[in-house]
């Protein structure tokens, strides 16, 4: 796996793009009632008086919402633009939760509708994103840089998001940290699509079919994937709360999972400072093996200062395999819907998130700590498998996969075509599938 020599100007490059760090921060404001909402619906439901079972189930229906909507969503977009389904969908889901904070868990009914809407019209903004910065960065290597900065971007906001709410509890109550952060989510989706990127960009003209993105065998191999190292991460956050458990420490769990992020939040800076040479489908074996090796250490379960450091070190990979894995999806998706294939990609690694978390818990009481902790190991590696048995579908991508973006919104001298000769294509000296068509 070859590395090309650093970029001087490197995430700086990216962010003093036109509208780059608007998109970006707009982005991640507009998924803050997604990145915290589970986190605030818990902490409503006990204010309120219910049951750790009725927030556990609201918040799992909130998340299936989610899974559901998010494809339809982004299919959505990839054919109508993105102002005329994002900021409309924001809108919706932010009335369900606002509806939530209004009147409380009663009727159970109610409560249950509210939650159901604002999962389904979460608006996909992180596809969205994904789909704009060919047209914002127009070069290849600064658009997979860009990948890189998306994935260290997220772990910023999962940290920052739940002191968010915590603080606005604080300060008022768990009612208006709701009402707050999904304010904020509006605002930040009205910024997106207010953006001249967004207001110009165009999906490729796609072929009617009614698998959408999911007809691209390379596709469905790179979400059998991302599955399992979802479901990885998802068994993290049980084992890692039963370790604390067992040591009788509560703040061990909040170490762990600081160092978790921490550790992605370094992998993906680190990963996004190069620019990498060669095909991205034999790069992402090599870091998702990484990935897996990585977790395996957790399963010595030794004191709180080891099982910090092995936490970061489980974590310091998986940023760069969602960046990486961002390129694939770039390079297979069917002309016409990057951005349902990108929601694709959220939907399943949430899904597979969700199971780990629900097989983790009878494999700590069954076999204690050290299984739930090899739940993730056994993840990772059957995450490997899928990416080497599927390697035939994913060393070519898909014929003709091209992204069309409108409005020459990049510099000029970031605005140049990128074309590759088919040759150039089978030695693995450049990685196609990226194309931008800029158009007056």
């Amino acid at each position: 796996m070859a590395t090309e020599a650093q970029d001087s100007g490197g995430y700086l490059d990216i962010l003093r793009a036109p509208h780059a760090l608007r998109l970006l921060a707009g982005t991640l404001v507009g998924r803050l009632p997604n990145g915290t909402g589970p986190i605030a619906v818990v902490l409503f439901v006990r204010s309120e008086g219910g049951s750790y079972s009725l927030a556990g189930g609201l918040t799992a229906a909130y998340g299936i919402a989610t899974a559901v909507g998010q494809p339809l969503l982004g299919r959505a977009v990839d054919l109508k633009g993105q102002p005329r389904v994002q900021f409309p969908a924001a809108l919706v889901s932010a009335l369900g939760m606002i509806v939530l904070a209004v009147a409380g868990i009663s009727p159970l009914v109610l409560a249950y509708a509210a939650v159901v809407v604002a999962g389904l019209f979460t608006p996909p903004l992180e596809g969205g994103l994904r789909a704009l910065w060919p047209s914002v960065l127009g070069r290849e290597d600064r658009v997979h840089r860009a990948y890189a900065l998306d994935a260290v971007a997220q772990e910023v906001m999962f940290t920052v998001g739940p002191l968010l709410i915590t603080l606005l509890v604080a300060l008022w109550s768990p009612a208006a940290a709701l009402l707050v952060i999904n304010v904020l989510g509006v605002l930040g989706a009205l910024s997106v699509v207010l953006s001249e990127p967004s207001r110009a960009w165009r999906s490729e003209p796609r072929e009617a079919h009614w698998l959408g993105a999911l007809r691209s065998p390379g596709l469905l191999a790179l979400l059998g994937s991302f599955f399992f190292v979802g479901l990885a991460l998802g068994s993290i956050t049980v084992a890692g709360l039963a370790y604390a458990d067992d040591r009788g420490n509560e703040s061990a769990y909040g170490w762990l999972m600081a160092a978790l992020g921490l550790g992605a939040l370094l992998g993906g800076v680190l990963y996004g400072a190069r620019r990498w040479a060669g095909a991205p489908e034999r790069r992402l074996r090599v870091i998702v093996g990484l990935l897996a090796l990585g977790y395996l250490p957790l399963t010595l379960t030794p004191g709180v200062g080891a099982m910090t450091a092995l936490a970061a070190l489980s974590g310091f990979f998986l940023a760069p395999a969602l960046a990486c894995g961002f390129i694939v999806v770039d390079r297979h998706a069917p002309a016409g819907t990057v951005t349902e294939a990108f929601s694709w990609l959220v939907t399943t690694f949430g899904v597979g998130a969700a199971l780990g978390s629900a097989v983790a818990g009878p494999a700590v009481e069954l076999a204690g700590t050290t299984a739930g902790f090899a739940v993730a190991g056994a993840g990772g590696f059957v995450a490997l498998v899928v990416l080497l048995v599927t390697g035939r579908v994913l060393t070519a991508p898909g014929r003709g996969v091209r992204h069309a973006v409108s409005a020459p919104v990049a510099d000029a001298t970031h605005s140049e075509k990128n074309t590759h000769s088919s040759e150039n294509d089978r030695n693995g000296a450049v990685e196609p599938g990226f194309s931008t068509r800029l158009q007056a």
